[in-house]
């Protein structure tokens, strides 16, 4: 299944693409893909709901999050052994994990607001997990019974905030609009293999980034359960597994960053795309978000 909400920022509404792509409106079911609604029980139960006759959801509404009350965002960092050679960096022999603030996410076609000062903003497409059972100290071949589902994300970063500021990543990572995710929720049974999934990204129609999960230098269950040792893993949080080669940091002859004008298209196999406007950060655009 595809879940999705839709709705102006704030006032999303639980939806579903259905096999036909149409969308539905699920607000008979739930009132908010999280918590209890994503529990792995209850996503098996609306496998035999009958929601091929939901209401179907006129015109193209802005698609937001599609997950609600996301309490963290926890990222694995350098987890492709390319990126971390673009980076500069060796390999980790542990995953390597930072936050990324919940107040930085959006819609998969929400402006980016590129913040003032701001001057090496740069993209990073990733597969994104979404927990949908609590874990805690969870062992590895337990790990992927916790799951909900899986995003499509970029994980948007200021790099002059994140290696020249000092302190930790965080501060490069978690501004407005840094977490685009979606279009969809895609439940386990339609991703056959999460180490089998096609990434990409195009900024104004060149291809940047051309990656394939096959290449993680830690696999899913691994990174799961790696996190549980340390933090409890609620219903919505998400997990961003890194991202692969092509950030605009490793452009060659000299990094290549986002600006006001800058489209980025990005995708996954079965998740869905997303395109992205860079735009200036001007007062009235904040006021209007």
């Amino acid at each position: 299944m595809k879940l999705l909400r839709y709705g102006p920022p704030g006032q999303e509404k639980p939806g579903l693409l259905d096999a036909q792509g149409v969308l539905r409106d699920a607000s008979a079911w739930t009132d908010d893909w999280a918590d209890d609604a994503l529990a792995p029980a209850a996503l098996e139960a609306l496998q035999q709901a009958h929601w091929q006759q939901w209401p179907q959801v006129p015109g193209q509404p802005r698609l937001g999050c599609p997950v609600g009350r996301v309490r963290k965002i926890v990222c694995v960092g350098l987890n492709y052994a390319d990126h971390a050679r673009e980076a500069g960096l060796a390999p980790p022999e542990e995953p390597v994990l930072f936050l990324k603030a919940a107040s930085a996410l959006c819609g998969p076609e929400d402006d980016l607001l590129l913040p003032p000062q701001a001057h090496k903003v740069d993209w990073e497409v990733e597969l994104g997990l979404v927990i949908g059972q609590r874990m805690q100290h969870v062992p590895e071949w337990r790990a992927m019974e916790h799951l909900a589902g899986y995003v499509l994300a970029n994980d948007i970063s200021e790099r002059a905030w994140q290696m020249e500021r000092g302190g930790q990543w965080d501060k490069g990572k978690s501004h407005d609009g840094f977490a685009p995710v979606g279009p969809w929720l895609v439940t386990p049974d339609e991703v056959e293999d999460p180490h089998n999934l096609a990434l990409w990204l195009e900024l104004n129609g060149v291809v940047m980034q051309d990656g394939h999960t096959s290449h993680f230098i830690f696999q899913v269950p691994r990174v799961l359960a790696y996190i549980s040792e340390f933090m409890t893993l609620e219903p919505g949080d998400i997990v961003l597994t890194g991202t692969p080669a092509g950030v605009g940091l490793g452009h060659k002859p000299v990094p290549r960053f986002l600006q006001d004008g800058d489209v980025m298209r990005l995708g996954g196999q079965g998740l869905g795309e997303q395109r992205i406007h860079c735009r200036a950060w001007v007062r009235e655009n904040t006021e209007s978000r």
